[in-house]
């Protein structure tokens, strides 16, 4: 299982390292059509436990990755959330994304923001990042908005074609959104006055 940074903890969430009875919803998660509907293609259960083989590996080489998210007293775990370096390049890599996978029972109650505020947190605070990127296909309102609530830009000039995905494809064509420690700082100052 991977290991990563101590737990960050939230009002509602423990973001935390990953166990071995998380794969299963893990698995589950990433097979649903509704939460993966922005991505290429849904996972089977051999490549979700790959894909957390992979985040322990990410943890290991950078202290930071998708923690497993947990909110106690309503469910042990709720998908996963967290800080990646993207591996494929851009005109704007090498970068750090925050990124979100949540289970459809769990949308529309803020947890994804609440959670990605935390891996925000850890980012500029902890891992000393300059700036943190994200970045979805134009029809993900819902992950848009979570960027928008977290107080990311967005420059239209700076939608890109993904490089791993298909010529021709319908999720070829991203959106980009940017958070610079400057921006975070100045609005976690403004949060606390």
């Amino acid at each position: 299982m991977p290991t990563g940074a101590a737990p960050l903890t939230t009002p509602r969430l423990i973001l935390r390292t990953w166990r071995e009875e998380d794969l299963e919803p893990f698995a589950e998660l990433n097979a649903d059509e509704r939460a993966t509907q922005y991505l290429l293609h849904r996972l089977t259960r051999a490549q979700s436990d790959e894909l957390v083989a992979r985040i322990g590996a990410h943890f290991e080489r950078t202290g930071f990755g998708l923690w497993a998210v947990e909110a106690p007293g309503v469910a042990p775990f709720i998908g996963a959330v967290g800080l990646v370096v993207p591996g494929f390049s851009a005109a704007f890599t090498p970068c750090v994304e925050i990124g979100w996978r949540l289970a459809p029972a769990f949308w529309g109650r803020g947890f994804a923001s609440e959670a990605a505020r935390a891996a925000l947190a850890f980012g500029f605070e902890k891992a000393g990042l300059e700036e943190i990127l994200s970045f979805t296909v134009p029809a993900n309102q819902r992950s848009q908005a979570v960027m928008q609530r977290l107080g990311m830009t967005r420059s239209a000039a700076e939608d890109f074609d993904h490089p791993l995905v298909p010529a021709g494809h319908p999720l070829l064509r991203h959106v980009l959104y940017r958070m610079s420690k400057a921006a975070w700082l100045a609005s976690t100052s403004a949060a606390g006055n």
